[in-house]
């Protein structure tokens, strides 16, 4: 056999020279690369490789708590579950649908569109389920249903306090109320830490906190429980009676402008969300204004008799019964004749009143209001409260300022009247509210010299005496001081027949006040819409239980009340 012939073939040495130097050059850089990805660039990778399976995630702080003075919850906040599925994974079989849509409550259908949307990993179910429920999903053991650990709002009050506290949203943020206007310090702060997740989603392990959750602040409110209960009570029996569309209390301490109690009817569950709405949500004792009416009559004397105009026993005369201002016509309900100052009051003369007002310069009269607190915010820290109408004095006519005497041209949310009365209350200086507790002496503005405060003192216990437009406000044991109202409703800027806002703002025991009560009920409709005759029996209801659930000691003997034969003249058509 012949061999084939081998040709060999010699590289030039300068070739496999530079081969080789390519090579090692490729090496080269390929090691520094590596170098400078692991060293110089470490952090970067770090940061790209972890980004496949870290995540940072948040933690819930615990919302705090609220109490009444007393220490009693009136909102709280409990662990409950959310949950949701992973449309991916999922894998449920039909009788496991079933199950799972008996326990929360929701249609069949509705769950597996859920579940059924391709291109998302991650579908909430059902929000803030109870404990017990989600224990029984659990069960079921459905592959691609989770549950997320979430807190839920409870009011155990219900409705007695809701317009106090207001409501959370389903994430836990006040949306009205004390739950709005205090988030910030209810809320805390979320805090952050760093888990591991598998390709699916799920946490496999904590790495590290990398911030811990601050919980929120406890609120001790002002409120105290049981006077709260017994004025919503009360006022739920008055609407109902009068057929009223609506109504309102304010309770404040006298000395120190605490709010002790503050209810609205209607009212509604915070417990029941899905049953709120805006009627029954809005908190109308410091939303809604109206015209006082002759509640507003006492600013008027007092500064008359502060500037040296008039005094308790000054007499005017009021006869026909009316009085003519330019083209108007001031009426009282009846002929009253001549009548002291003090009688002005105690049978709330429309024409007396008008006669001092228009005795006074528009300026002193406004700075009397002003001073008071009307048309202007009471910061008592509720959201959306109303600051009122209180018109510049330089615009009033003659008619305007003797009409606003008795309340009407002037527009005051109720906790604005209740907290005015603080100046009659008090000697003579306006207290700053608080819905918080207050455990320092608090400081007022002074408005009135101390002996006109006495004054009128004297004045507004006897409007609720027999002769008087409130005789319904008094109460076996104490001596009680106050004013009605009457005013006709103000609708789209004309004043509607036969509808009319009844008021009634007092404060006992006279001889030392510590309570002041304001009611306002809204449209009477059951015969009866005098202040004194719809809502002074309120304050007579809520003023006596409250006296005796704070212990406060009687000034009067147990069988002061006086009976009476109420009368047309007992009315107050200011």
């Amino acid at each position: 056999m012949i061999k084939p012939e081998v040709r060999q073939i010699k590289l030039s040495a300068w070739r496999s020279r530079l081969l080789f130097g390519l090579l090692a050059l490729g090496l080269i850089g390929l090691a520094g690369r590596a170098a400078y990805l692991q060293g110089m660039n470490h952090d970067f990778l770090q940061e790209k490789g972890e980004s496949r399976y870290s995540r940072i995630v948040e933690m819930n702080a615990d919302r705090g708590m609220i109490t009444d003075r007393n220490g009693h919850i009136l909102a709280i906040s409990s662990p409950v579950a959310s949950v949701y599925a992973d449309p991916k994974v999922i894998d449920i079989k039909p009788e496991q649908l079933k199950q799972l849509a008996g326990l929360l409550e929701m249609d069949s259908t509705e769950i597996n569109a859920r579940i059924s949307r391709e291109n998302s990993r991650f579908v909430y179910l059902k929000r803030q389920v109870v404990p017990d429920i989600a224990e029984k999903i659990m069960k079921l053991k459905i592959k691609g249903i989770y549950f997320a650990s979430e807190s839920k709002r409870y009011y155990p009050e219900s409705e007695f306090a809701a317009h106090v506290l207001g409501f959370t949203d389903i994430n836990d943020e006040g949306q009205e109320g004390v739950e709005r206007g205090w988030q910030d310090k209810l809320a805390g702060e979320l805090g952050r830490r760093r888990v591991l997740k598998d390709n699916k989603g799920q946490i496999i392990e904590d790495v590290e906190n990398i911030r811990a959750p601050k919980p929120g602040e406890d609120l001790v409110l002002s409120i105290d429980r049981r006077i709260q209960y017994r004025a919503h009570a009360e006022l739920k029996e008055a609407v109902l009676a009068n057929n009223a569309k609506a109504g309102s209390i304010v309770v404040l301490d006298a000395q120190t402008g605490e709010i002790l109690a503050l209810t609205n009817l209607p009212a509604y569950n915070p417990n029941r969300r899905s049953s709120i709405t805006n009627e029954r949500l809005r908190n109308r004792a410091l939303i809604d204004t109206f015209e006082p009416g002759s509640t507003l009559k006492p600013f008027t004397v007092a500064i008359a008799m502060e500037i040296g105009k008039v005094n308790a026993n000054t007499v005017l005369q009021t006869a026909p019964g009316m009085w003519q201002v330019g083209r108007k016509t001031i009426r009282d309900v009846s002929n009253k004749g001549e009548l002291t100052v003090a009688q002005i009051i105690q049978q709330s003369s429309n024409v007396g009143t008008a006669k001092i007002a228009l005795s006074l310069e528009s300026q002193t009269m406004w700075e009397m209001f002003n001073r008071s607190g009307f048309g202007a915010l009471t910061n008592s820290g509720f959201p959306g409260e109303a600051s009122g109408i209180l018109r510049p004095y330089n615009k009033w006519r003659p008619i305007e300022q003797a009409t606003m005497s008795y309340g009407h041209g002037i527009s005051t949310s109720l906790m604005q009247l209740a907290r005015a009365y603080t100046i009659f209350a008090s000697g003579g200086e306006l207290k700053p509210i608080s819905l918080l507790k207050q455990n320092m002496p608090v400081m007022g503005q002074r408005v009135i010299s101390r002996d006109t405060a006495q004054a009128m003192n004297r004045m507004l216990e006897m409007a609720t005496k027999p002769g008087g437009t409130a005789p319904l406000a008094q109460i076996s044991g104490y001596r009680v001081a106050g004013k009605t109202g009457t005013a006709h409703k103000l609708i789209d800027g004309q004043y509607a027949n036969k509808r009319y806002i009844s008021t009634f703002v007092g404060y006992a025991p006279a001889s030392n006040p510590r309570l002041i009560i304001a009611v306002m009920i809204d449209e009477p409709s059951a015969g009866k819409y005098f202040g004194g005759a719809v809502a002074a029996p309120v304050f007579s209801k809520v003023m006596s239980g409250a006296l005796r659930i704070l212990n406060i000691p009687p000034d009067a003997p147990a069988n002061n009340v006086v009976t009476f034969t109420a009368t047309p003249e007992m009315g107050d058509e200011g």
